[in-house]
């Protein structure tokens, strides 16, 4: 497992997306390794925090783009899999396909959040808290969210609290491979600009 110091005091946000904006997006904004972690639900919400902040990355849990080949997520093509994708199931790390059901609301309110947060400067980061826990070694929220505050804790990831859900646990998590991005401890399944930032463990 990785332990970081508390010397470099970077910003970062940590999202956990909703795919619609009637169901809960973990939030979370890590300052060195505090974190602080709350629930929102509207697009308008999530700008108005992420401009309060002005973090250096912010880092989400979503699709942020489409497979080359594909022009839209309704589009009907055989298409289903993009690059970091593919490599995801080369390292047996479970996901959903960004055509499947649900994901295809996700995917089209992360590609939304992400043009307009890069038009308002901001640097934005695909992550996956469910690929990233099982590079770190730690338990996916469907093992308990109790077995993964604590996981988060040996982390040496400060301020989380008993009472904080799946969606802000992971919302951490996302903050955790933003801090790490900008430490350069980190590796991209695809390219930067669309693909999967993951952890580097070994990487010093």
């Amino acid at each position: 497992m990785i332990l970081l110091d508390n010397k470099n005091f970077m910003k970062i946000i940590g999202l956990d997306l909703a795919g619609v904006e009637k169901r809960p997006t973990g939030f979370c904004i890590m300052d060195g390794m505090n974190v602080k972690t709350f629930i929102l639900y509207s697009d308008d919400e999530i700008l108005h925090e992420v401009e309060h902040v002005k973090p250096e990355v912010i880092a989400i849990d979503a699709p942020l783009t489409l497979p080359k080949g594909r022009k839209s997520i309704e589009e009907r093509t055989n298409i289903h899999l993009r690059e970091c994708d593919r490599l995801l199931l080369k390292r047996g790390i479970k996901f959903f396909p960004i055509t499947l059901g649900p994901m295809r609301l996700l995917t089209k309110r992360g590609i939304r959040l992400k043009k307009i947060l890069k038009k308002k400067g901001f640097r934005v980061i695909e992550v996956y808290p469910g690929g990233a826990q099982d590079v770190l070694g730690i338990p996916r929220k469907q093992k308990g969210t109790e077995k993964l505050r604590k996981s988060l804790e040996s982390l040496g990831i400060e301020g989380l609290k008993e009472t904080m859900n799946d969606h802000e646990l992971d919302a951490v998590t996302c903050a955790f491979v933003g801090k790490l991005f900008l430490e350069g401890r980190y590796e991209v399944l695809g390219s930067v600009d669309d693909g999967i930032v993951m952890p580097l463990i070994n990487k010093r």
